[in-house]
């Protein structure tokens, strides 16, 4: 599936054609499909303003969005198990992620055309993404990436400073901003960082929060296009949402996390025919048979704390809603069982 998609990937950045891709985290189901053929009964996506919709279906209710984290038994058993692998040197850095229980009154296509996010994609009501999160962008002959890594309650006293001068981020973000780096080298030349550590004020219908991120870019080899599904496949899953070394964590992850991500943390994107724009698909709910369940998480390090970590966990479920609600309302039932 993954030599079929690649080589279907090239045939179009050859021939110029424009076209969505949306990967999964593993890179069992794939999806590529021309901008042409896009069918908005299916399909939705924003990237970057740039769109295959013209009217939004925008609701006056207002949003009701209750929670329930993954339990605290379950996340200290999964995070234990991380960090004793990060004490035996397995692992520097590893993205660890949990399912969560949401019910909310929006469908998965209100919540797209009301979320605002760089990266938005409703896919076969499956699931809706509203991602702050670039993945890899192109212009002409030069790629950048921007992981995002570190993230603070904006409402706290000196936030922002405390981000930044926080250790733990510190090593955190280093570790993420080297892997990236690495990543780019294995596709391109003259890698180099230039933006480190950058804030992102995000807007949510909880709380704002504050996201580091840091800039590293290259330079491609004429003529890329052709070898763009090499280019995309080699660089997955993103090094943000997976650690370092990325091989042996991936394998602690799925020993740890114990549940299927699927396509959270895959990347999606456009290719317009001369450029690539692409985000990572975080900030994720997915339709099952259970209800919505919202996959979120963050960086684990030798020195994170499980209480936390966990904490981080339930501040990334949230909805960056696009406007005020009705009346000056707040969101009713913001978690269950804290």
């Amino acid at each position: 599936m993954e030599d079929q998609i690649i080589k279907q990937i090239n045939q179009y950045g050859s021939d110029g054609i424009p076209f969505l891709f949306v990967i999964d985290f593993e890179k069992r189901m794939p999806w590529i499909c021309p901008l042409n053929e896009l069918d908005e009964k299916e399909v939705l996506f924003d990237v970057n303003g740039f769109s295959n919709y013209s009217d939004q279906d925008i609701t006056e209710k207002q949003l009701d969005f209750k929670v329930e984290p993954v339990s605290k038994t379950r996340y200290r058993k999964a995070i234990d198990l991380v960090q004793q692998h990060i004490k035996h040197g397995n692992s520097f850095l590893l993205n660890l992620t949990m399912p969560s229980r949401v019910e909310t009154n929006y469908s998965l296509k209100e919540i797209f055309y009301q979320s605002k996010a760089k990266y938005k994609l409703w896919f076969r009501d499956q699931f809706v993404i509203f991602s702050p999160e670039i993945f890899i962008q192109t212009k002409g002959n030069i790629i950048s990436s921007f992981p995002m890594k570190g993230t603070m309650d904006a409402s706290l006293h000196n936030a922002k400073k405390q981000l930044i001068e926080s250790k733990k981020e510190l090593a955190e973000h280093y570790t993420i901003v080297d892997l990236i780096r690495n990543d780019l080298s294995m596709v391109s030349k003259n890698v180099k960082v230039e933006e480190f550590r950058y804030i992102d004020h995000i807007k949510t219908h909880r709380k704002d929060l504050l996201q580091m991120s840091s800039k590293i870019s290259g330079e491609l080899k004429e003529g890329w296009q052709k070898s763009m599904g090499e280019l995309i496949m080699t660089m997955l899953p993103a090094g943000s949402i997976s650690g370092a070394p990325k091989k042996k964590t991936l394998e602690i992850i799925k020993e740890a996390e114990q549940y299927n991500r699927g396509y959270y943390t895959g990347i999606f994107g456009i290719f317009d025919g001369k450029n690539i724009d692409s985000g990572v698909m975080i900030r994720f709910i997915e339709k099952t048979d259970k209800g919505f369940i919202y996959k979120s998480g963050g960086g684990i390090t030798a020195k994170s704390n499980w209480e936390e970590e966990y904490q981080e966990l339930i501040d990334k479920i949230y909805v960056p809603v696009r406007t005020s609600l009705p009346n000056g309302h707040l969101p009713k039932g913001e978690n269950w069982g804290l």
